[in-house]
């Protein structure tokens, strides 16, 4: 092989590395996310996700997040449990740390509603510490375990007012930026018997704070730090997420989003009707999001949906078994963006935490 053979070998190369991308391939994605969305069907398990897909669609694996690229299955079993609530499963997918049920990000060490444990610094406040914009949206209350575990610790989820006053006096960062969901009198109560003006308290920390979806969306464009607390089921989750998304992503360091959609009860059209909204509100965000964003779905426990027979044309309602009780089994985790290829094969429930950080780059 002679010099110049080489030399010309060594041009063609440099040539073809540094060509630019051809119009209609796909650009390099991203190796670190700016921004996650997490997703948590609250008591949605495979049974439910396969039964709201057969009611929506007529058929198995119709639903976006059984579509996803990325997919594996998540233990859910507590600290002190094989079956978990939303506490102690909304805790370990945000500290990485398994702790009992009924204990909101605190350690196991925790003697429930006596003691408080180790503090566990949430996703959401690390988020906070390095500067990201953070919110919380859900179907359930504000101050319920899911949306708490994000940015409260607490030995009893049953707590309200202790855990929305960690809305103004955080542990760790300066407090979650946006906050939409109902609860609003319970939560009004149950800080008003701490003796805290709630209305004054938020604003004085620098949030507009609104009383109805109305009312949110006429604030949502020009404020970054926002609290909406709505009456119980007066208002439409997918709105209240577009709404975060949009707040969200004007902040250019990042953000990172919860949105809770909670799907078990033993009303079966209104638990597989509400899963199908669901998984429609996450396509339609996850179809929004740029190459750096990280998209999660995930479940903090199961529930006991069956479908012990039937088949093509049955109406599906008719065929499902509910017995009203969480269950131990894995739970379907599906991803796409920056760090989704970790998504994969059986974990614990506490590996998402570590996903999700790492995806990061933290």
């Amino acid at each position: 092989m002679n010099r110049t053979f080489l030399v010309l070998a060594f041009a063609i190369l440099l040539f073809a590395c540094s060509a630019p991308v051809e119009e209609g391939e796909a650009p390099e994605l991203p190796q670190k996310a700016k921004n996650v969305i997490l997703f948590i069907g609250d008591g949605v398990g495979i049974p439910t996700l396969n039964a709201a897909s057969l009611f929506g669609y007529g058929k198995p694996l119709s639903l976006f997040v059984q579509q996803m690229p990325h997919s594996g299955l998540s233990d859910t079993s507590a600290a002190n449990s094989w079956v978990s609530d939303s506490a102690s499963g909304m805790t370990a997918i945000m500290t990485g740390t398994k702790t009992n049920n009924g204990v909101v990000s605190l350690g196991p060490d925790t003697i429930r509603r006596e003691q408080d444990g180790q503090i566990l610094k949430t996703l959401l406040e690390l988020a906070e510490e390095k500067g990201l914009a953070t919110g919380v949206v859900s179907n359930s209350s504000m101050a319920d375990a899911t949306p708490a575990a994000c940015y409260a610790h607490a030995n009893d989820r049953n707590k309200t007012g202790e855990i929305f006053r960690q809305i103004l006096e955080p542990r760790f960062g300066d407090g979650v930026d946006v906050v939409i969901g109902p609860g609003r009198d319970a939560i009004l109560g149950a800080t008003a018997e701490l003796e805290i003006d709630l209305a004054k308290a938020l604003e004085d920390a620098g949030y507009t704070f609104v009383l109805s979806e109305s009312e949110m969306l006429e604030a949502a464009p020009g404020t970054q730090r926002l609290v909406a607390l709505y009456p119980d089921n007066e208002y439409d989750l997918a709105t209240s997420a577009d709404s975060a998304f949009e707040i969200l992503s004007r902040d250019p360091d990042g953000f990172f989003l919860m949105v809770e959609s909670n799907n078990h009860s033993e009303d079966v059209e209104a638990t597989l009707s509400g899963t199908v909204k669901m998984d429609r509100m996450i396509r339609s965000l996850a179809e929004r999001v740029g190459p750096d964003t990280l998209v999660i779905f995930a479940a903090d426990h199961s529930y006991a949906y069956r479908i012990p027979g039937g088949g093509p044309g049955d109406e599906v309602i008719s065929l499902v078994t509910v017995e009203d009780t969480h269950t131990a089994e894995e739970v379907l985790v599906a991803a796409q963006g920056p760090g989704s290829e970790a998504v994969r094969g059986l974990f614990p429930n506490t590996k998402l935490f570590s996903i999700m950080k790492e995806a990061y780059g933290w």
